[in-house]
């Protein structure tokens, strides 16, 4: 029986990232002395679906990433640009197995959110739980929302 691959769905983002490092590429190479010696890369063979949302005081990032553990997780905030970096690694094929189906995405990931708000980089805090990565950044104090009150005359 033939090995059988889930079709990846369709997604604009994963369009976008590839041509963003077809350009890097593009400009790393003209822009390095000849002749050129690129670095090897890690080539990005799976993105983690992301949950972006906000409260009055924080930006809240949530990542599935089953499988990963904590320590195996990068996670780097640059601006209002927060980065997340990992690799999940395939098990050992074990001799005498037939796969009917294979779904299941290995390999390296960089994933970065552009945040929907001034953050407070140094007070973010991360956890991981059943497989999905919590990242809360406190919001910067000209990013929360104020009242005021207007006098009528």
């Amino acid at each position: 029986m033939a090995l059988v691959r889930k079709r990846e769905e369709w997604s604009p983002m994963r369009e976008i990232m590839q041509f963003r490092e077809e350009i890097d590429r593009l400009f790393e190479d003209f822009f390095s002395p000849w002749p050129v010696r690129r670095r090897r890369r890690q080539e990005v063979t799976w993105l983690p679906d992301v949950d972006v949302y906000e409260d009055e005081n924080n930006v809240i990032v949530e990542a599935e990433l089953p499988g990963l553990k904590g320590d195996e997780v990068d996670i780097s905030i640059t601006g209002n640009t927060l980065t997340i970096k990992g690799e999940k690694k395939q098990e050992k094929e074990e001799k005498g197995r037939n796969y009917y189906i294979v779904e299941r995405s290995y390999g390296s990931f960089a994933r970065s959110i552009e945040l929907p708000a001034e953050v407070e980089p140094d007070k973010a805090k991360a956890t991981m739980r059943n497989g999905v990565l919590k990242v809360t950044i406190p919001k910067a104090p000209e990013a929360k929302p104020k009242q005021i009150k207007v006098e009528v005359k």
